[in-house]
Parts: C-alpha cells; sequence; structure tokens
C-alpha cells in the first residue's frame, strides 16, 4: 500500500511538478482517522498537501524563498468535514437535508438515493414519482419502479439521483471506461497567449484574480484554498440561484462576493468585464451551461488570452455521462463506495463515507491544477484549461486501497476538532468558528484575509492591486 509521500508524489509530478520539491513537504499523523474502509484521511491530506506545495512553489518563482509544507492528517480530516464544525455565534449547523433526501428501496429490489436540496431538483423527483414532497410517499412510489428506470426518469426530468451500483457494476458501465482513460488532474494549452508576469505582493497568490462560479462544495471549497493563499476571489452567483446557507458561510471566507444575472445581456457584459481582468475563471455549472451564454473555455481564451479555465463535472467530461449533473453523496452511489462501505460493515445497505470527501479532495485539486497551470502560464505563456471530477477523484480514492478494520475506528470527537483546529473570526452572519487551513507554509501561512459575507455583498467590479 503506497505510503501517503508516495501518493502526494503521484498528485504533484503527474501535473509537471518538480519532484525534488518533495523535500520540502511534511506529512504527519497516521491512518485509520475516522471509521472507514478507504484512505479517506490520506486523501484528504495528500490534495491538501498538493495544493499547499503548489502556493509555496508559486512563492519560490515569485520572490526566490523556499519554504516548508507540513500538514497533519487529524487537522486535514477536519477540514474536509469543515462544513460540520462551522458555528455562527456559537450555534451548530441546521440539518444538512432536506426531508426526502436520501436512500430508498425500489420495487426491484435495489436502492436509490435521491438529492433534493435544491427545490428543482426535490420537484423534479415528485414529478416523475406522482407524489407529494413527503418521504412515506415517496417510498411508496418508488415500490412501482425498477431502480435503474427511476434514476433514468429522473435525470431526464431534470432531477439528481443515484443507483446504488457495486464497484464491479460501475466498472463494466462505458463512463468508467471512458473516465479510465483520463488524468486525474487534466491541464490543457487552449490558446496562445504572452505569459504574464506575476503580480507584486507578500503572499504567494497576491493580486491574482480568480471568479468563482461555483455551489456547494467542491468549487467553493477550490476558491476558498485560493483565497487562503493571498488570491483576490471574487464569488459570482446570483438572488434566483439556489444556495445551501451553511455552506456559503463555510466556503465563503476570505471571497469577495456579487450577483450578476447571466441570463440578461448587460449581466454577461458585466462578467465579460470582469473576466477581461481575471486570471482563474473557476466554474462547477451543468456542462454546456456557460457556453451557451459565451462563456466556455475557447470564449474566455479569446476574450483574455491567458486566462487559466478550471472546469468541476461530475462524471468526468468525456462519456455518455459527460453531461449528467451530480454531487459528492449521488457519486458515492452510483460508482460503488456506498455498496462497498455497507459489505464492509455487514449490512445489506448502503453505507456513506464518513466525509463529504470527493467532494473537498476535488476541491484541493482543482486549487493545485489551477495554480500548477497559473505557474505554466507565467513560463510558457499560453491560455490552459484544467478540467477535475468527482468520479474520477472516486476513481483515485479507489486506487489508494482499503483499510481492513477501518470501519471499526472511532470518529473524531467535535470537541476535540473544536480544541485543536478551530479558529474565531468575525463575519457578515456573526462571529464564526471554523477550521484553519491544514496547510502550514513556513513563510507564507494561510490566512483569510476578508470576511465570510452574504451572497451578492459587493459590487461587481475587481478590488485595486496592492
Amino acid at each position: 500500500m503506497q505510503s501517503p509521500a508516495d501518493i502526494l508524489k503521484g498528485i504533484w509530478t503527474s501535473a509537471g511538478g518538480d519532484a525534488g520539491s518533495l523535500d520540502r513537504v511534511r506529512l504527519t499523523g497516521t491512518e485509520p482517522q475516522i471509521p472507514s474502509s478507504f484512505r479517506v484521511a490520506v486523501a484528504g491530506q495528500t490534495t491538501i498537501a498538493a495544493a499547499g506545495l503548489a502556493a509555496a512553489e508559486i512563492w519560490r518563482l515569485r520572490s526566490g524563498e523556499v519554504q516548508d509544507v507540513s500538514v497533519d492528517m487529524r487537522h486535514a480530516v477536519a477540514e474536509c468535514r469543515s462544513e460540520r464544525y462551522l458555528r455562527v455565534d456559537d450555534k451548530p449547523p441546521p440539518p444538512a437535508w432536506d426531508a426526502i433526501a436520501g436512500v430508498y428501496r425500489t420495487g426491484d429490489g435495489r436502492f436509490v438515493r435521491c438529492h433534493t436540496n435544491f427545490p428543482h431538483h426535490r420537484d423534479a423527483v415528485c414529478e416523475v414519482l406522482g407524489c407529494a414532497a413527503e418521504r412515506e410517499q415517496v417510498q411508496a412510489a418508488l415500490m412501482h419502479w425498477r431502480g435503474e428506470d427511476f434514476e433514468t426518469a429522473a435525470y431526464a426530468a431534470g432531477g439528481v439521483v443515484a443507483l446504488m451500483r457495486s464497484y464491479d457494476e460501475w466498472s463494466a458501465l462505458p463512463q468508467a471506461h471512458a473516465l479510465a482513460q483520463l488524468p486525474l488532474v487534466s491541464i490543457e494549452r487552449i490558446g496562445e497567449a504572452p505569459p504574464k508576469p506575476w503580480p507584486k505582493g507578500d503572499r504567494p497568490l497576491s493580486g491574482l484574480r480568480v471568479l468563482d462560479l461555483s455551489r456547494v462544495i467542491a468549487g467553493p471549497v477550490a476558491g476558498r484554498t485560493l483565497a487562503a493563499h493571498g488570491a483576490d476571489v471574487l464569488l459570482v452567483s446570483g438572488p434566483e440561484l439556489s444556495a445551501i446557507p451553511w455552506l456559503t458561510i463555510d466556503t465563503g471566507r476570505g471571497k469577495l462576493t456579487t450577483f450578476i444575472e447571466l441570463k440578461s445581456e448587460f449581466g454577461r457584459a458585466q462578467l465579460r468585464e470582469l473576466l477581461k481582468d481575471a486570471d482563474i475563471f473557476s466554474q462547477g455549472y451543468r456542462p454546456r451551461a456557460l457556453a451557451a451564454l459565451g462563456f466556455a473555455p475557447e470564449d474566455a481564451a479569446q476574450i483574455n488570452p491567458g486566462i487559466v479555465y478550471l472546469t468541476l463535472s461530475a462524471y468526468g467530461h468525456t462519456g455518455p455521462w459527460a453531461e449528467r449533473r451530480g454531487f459528492d453523496s449521488l457519486v458515492q452511489t452510483t460508482t460503488g463506495f456506498n455498496h462497498a462501505e455497507g459489505r464492509a460493515a455487514g449490512i445489506d445497505a448502503p453505507r456513506e463515507l464518513p466525509a463529504q470527501i470527493l467532494d473537498h479532495a476535488t476541491g484541493y485539486l482543482m486549487a493545485f491544477g489551477a495554480m500548477m497551470a497559473r505557474a505554466r502560464q507565467a513560463r510558457e505563456g499560453g491560455s490552459w484549461h484544467v478540467r477535475v471530477s468527482l468520479a474520477q477523484t472516486g476513481r483515485w480514492l479507489w486506487s489508494l486501497g482499503r483499510l481492513d478494520g477501518g470501519l471499526n475506528t472511532p470518529d473524531i470527537a467535535g470537541e476535540a476538532v473544536h480544541a485543536a483546529f478551530i479558529e474565531d473570526m468575525p463575519s457578515g452572519f456573526g462571529t464564526l468558528k471554523a477550521v484553519r487551513h491544514s496547510a502550514v507554509l513556513s513563510k507564507t501561512p494561510a490566512q483569510w484575509s476578508r470576511p465570510a459575507m452574504p451572497l451578492g455583498t459587493h459590487p461587481a467590479e475587481w478590488p485595486a492591486r496592492s
């Protein structure tokens, strides 16, 4: 079984990182940390370390100064569950899930998972089933369906659901074969442009401007990570877009936030103006949604030659599921994780991973890919497209192997997290108690210099570069 250092080396060198830089990284802690048969803790630690090392490498390129990076495994696990440890004025988070979200049996004895936290996704499930948004009615209706037929029908209606598959069932699907042809993080040159010099500043990403068009966890975590290393991150949302308030607070640390109505020409003009002065454009929209509005990667590279464009998807950018919507919990379900954890626990039912690790690890890989691409831009020029997916991160997590008896590990108590890894900070919502960033850089400590604020607080403009 690979060591954490070897796993990090695989991530780092696959994106063109110099193996010599790994000598400056210290990974502490041992697994398992939380109850799982998968190497969840190592996945969090190594993806966070990769992003931290990329920031340190950029600082070396900018300043000539070399620094060390350390990541503690237990701290990394806490950060990969940061949403559950957040407190606002000492209040814990509300229930994470909508009333009808979760797992159901179907008439053919299979299990399906419904993700209904957004109203339009909940409405789609109820429309397909012809029932009210009540758990008992949903379960009764699903007894008249085959699991795979319901999955297909719900997606066609605009819902997001997943049939629970075993790893072997998933591996036999064409989409799994498509993913097997892709790297963990895809970094491709998509246009010509001269190299952009690094702006002045006292942190790795000082003066770099990031447009963040993402919601829920993975994409927002990427933006939060870039902000932790000094980037000016502007979260672009809209008053009509569904959001999960607690996640918005947790991942909003360090960011500015504005509303732009992308369905209007005025709003698209606003975004084009922002894009002209951006360094990184990060988006997790449904596939082709932004392309239809004039913001495909190739469009962005024409508007701003030299841009680094990040794309997050659920199931990868090739294959028959390339346009399928999804969330961490659904990808866990359909790619075999819930089945495998259930079997390891001795139950004939789905069992979730003890963290939304596909989301969090993918977010750190997005930030890592963005920084590696920006460093290449400064060196070689060009415009760059970075692509990651939840399912590809899942495929990588499978490749790390399993932990015998890992499910017997005691979970980390919230009190222990709050004693060791929490910092207090002001916000536009009240006083936050939130998990500190777990990548510790010796010369440029990670920190969020802007408080989390309600969506739409700031104007649609960049702050002046220092």
